[in-house]
């Protein structure tokens, strides 16, 4: 779906939508700590398959919006909230949340803002997941592994970020738009109005 050049500038109302959604975001991924502490006894980095949840702010909040910024600030915004919510990471959740947006709004901006199918939400989840593993390896929290190791711990960790970031946001931003609520966040297209004939 195309957006004109005119309609890219995030207004307020844009704003202030995104940060609700990057909220109801900050709050679950608070929630989702624990979860991931959970899957670790199904298998060797089985918790790395639902990893992607923390990267769900910015795919999702942009497929609503669909603006230049709202990747960013949806995950800075939801790992603000998380973080003053407790976090276990601390205030380094707020670092990952900018380049985890960062990582999703490289995507977005690299086919104009002009597209917001399943295939560009997906890339946008391997963007976000690219630079948490970046910050991973930064701060050490990837130790020493071998070669399949890695393999594993990465290649879950990029099925996850798809999954959940990337189809699953997809889905449920289009089920939401289903329901008619976006329709007062963007303008009405030219399909519309062709809808209306």
């Amino acid at each position: 779906m195309a957006t004109t050049a005119g309609n890219k500038r995030l207004k307020l109302t844009d704003i202030l939508v995104t940060i609700v959604i990057a909220v109801v975001f900050g709050v679950i991924y608070k929630i989702w700590g624990p979860t991931y502490d959970l899957m670790k006894p199904f298998g060797v980095h089985a918790e790395q398959m639902i990893y992607g949840m923390w990267f769900m702010a910015g795919t999702f909040a942009f497929v609503i919006i669909r603006k230049p910024g709202v990747a960013i600030l949806a995950e800075v915004a939801a790992s603000t909230v998380s973080a003053f919510l407790g976090s276990e990471w601390g205030m380094s959740t707020l670092v990952y949340g900018l380049l985890q947006g960062l990582g999703a709004e490289i995507f977005f901006a690299a086919f104009l803002y002009r597209k917001t199918n399943l295939f560009v939400t997906c890339l946008a989840a391997i963007g976000a997941a690219a630079t948490s593993l970046l910050l991973d390896y930064q701060y050490g929290y990837i130790d020493s592994l071998s070669a399949w190791n890695y393999t594993l711990f990465i290649g879950f960790r990029f099925i996850g970020s798809i999954l959940i970031a990337g189809v699953f946001a997809y889905y449920l931003a289009k089920a939401l738009e289903l329901t008619g609520v976006t329709r007062s966040l963007r303008p009405v297209s030219k399909q519309d109005y062709e809808a209306l004939d």
